[in-house]
């Protein structure tokens, strides 16, 4: 039986939008499962130093991100609407990808709060773009409130020192095991590995 295969997402992660909306028929292709990991990048940033997303902070870098998810969205036959405001507040959708525990529903919700965010540019921090996406994904609209529970947030918190422990720096991040893999161009390597052991 092959290996799992943790997706680690940040909904305001730009890259992980590429990869959430492929990454589980690239792996059922191999029989590789998929865990959905949600975590925060804005604590791992700030401890690099910085406090705004990279592509914010060097504006080259920036335009290049953008004008390459255009290239690669075109490929893939993905909408891309560039969010009025990036990097997006993710911390109320993250909790609730939380708050939801079976795996299909979950990955549901992800898929559709990035499509919400980058394939149709809104602000997935607003209650009522969220309540669309559970909706979207068959959960209740009454999860929404499931985002101030003290253990979704302690589970949270858990997360961020999960993906610290894994020593992650961005997203999207794949782990097999100990093995980690960055980047949406690294999902196809992360997956055949995964298939391997």
């Amino acid at each position: 039986m092959a290996g799992q295969i943790e997706f680690w997402f940040d909904f305001a992660s730009s890259y992980s939008y590429l990869s959430a909306m492929r990454i589980e028929q690239a792996a059922t292709a191999e029989g590789v499962p998929v865990s959905w990991q949600p975590f925060l990048l804005g604590p791992i940033f700030a401890e690099q130093g910085w406090n705004n997303s990279p592509f914010n902070i060097y504006p080259a870098k920036g335009r290049y991100m953008w004008r390459d998810m255009e290239r690669l969205c075109a490929e893939r036959g993905l909408p891309l609407s560039v969010p009025e405001s990036f990097p997006a507040n993710s911390l109320k959708a993250a909790r609730l990808a939380l708050a939801i525990n079976e795996t299909e529903q979950r990955a549901r919700f992800v898929r559709s709060v990035f499509s919400a965010e980058f394939g149709s540019g809104l602000d997935i921090s607003e209650d009522s773009v969220l309540v669309d996406c559970l909706i979207e994904a068959g959960a209740s609209p009454e999860t929404l409130a499931r985002a101030n529970d003290a253990d979704i947030k302690a589970d949270l918190f858990g997360q961020v020192a999960r993906a610290k422990s894994a020593d992650m720096f961005g997203a999207p991040s794949f782990l097999v095991g100990d093995e980690l893999f960055w980047g949406d161009d690294r999902l196809e390597s992360a997956i055949s590995y995964a298939a391997s052991i």
